[in-house]
């Protein structure tokens, strides 16, 4: 299983960001270092425009605009989206699959499996593979605390 780098605090911070979307799926925008290793240095919150927002997400496509031109402007990049599953576990649907980048992370919070639930995805030939999740130490990017780009 490929190993992704993650900032101290992420899962607490995406859990609390989807427990505060209830009963809709939250979602935003992941930044980095593409790697490898991968690593996820900063998180955003963007607005979801699916038409059933309790049921699946769509990222406002003028967030990740302001994300791709944000993470150009602190030398990092666009290297996946998140979202939520309100009261699923986190592993990827068929609407997940049918709206994912190829070659991106896709991190899936849910908050309604007890204590929460945070896991990690890439779309490799249609399929999804889950990626471990690894801590990095404090660096000069920490996580985003609540910011939103929509």
């Amino acid at each position: 299983m490929t190993a992704v780098r993650v900032v101290r605090g992420l899962a607490d911070e995406l859990l609390a960001r989807a427990r505060a979307a209830l009963p809709e799926e939250a979602c935003g925008v992941l930044l980095g270092r593409p790697g490898p290793p991968a690593e996820i240095l900063r998180t955003l919150s963007a607005r979801n425009v699916a038409r059933l927002p309790a049921r699946r997400f769509e990222l406002d496509p003028g967030a990740l605009v302001a994300a791709e031109d944000l993470a150009r402007g602190i030398g990092l990049e666009v290297v996946g989206v998140w979202h939520s599953h309100p009261s699923g576990p986190a592993i990827p649907s068929e609407e997940d699959r049918a709206g994912a980048f190829g070659g991106w992370h896709h991190v899936i919070a849910a908050p309604g499996v007890f204590p929460g639930e945070l896991r990690c995805y890439r779309l490799e030939a249609g399929r999804y593979r889950e990626e471990r999740l690894r801590t990095l130490r404090p660096r000069s990017f920490p996580a985003a605390r609540g910011e939103r780009i929509s």
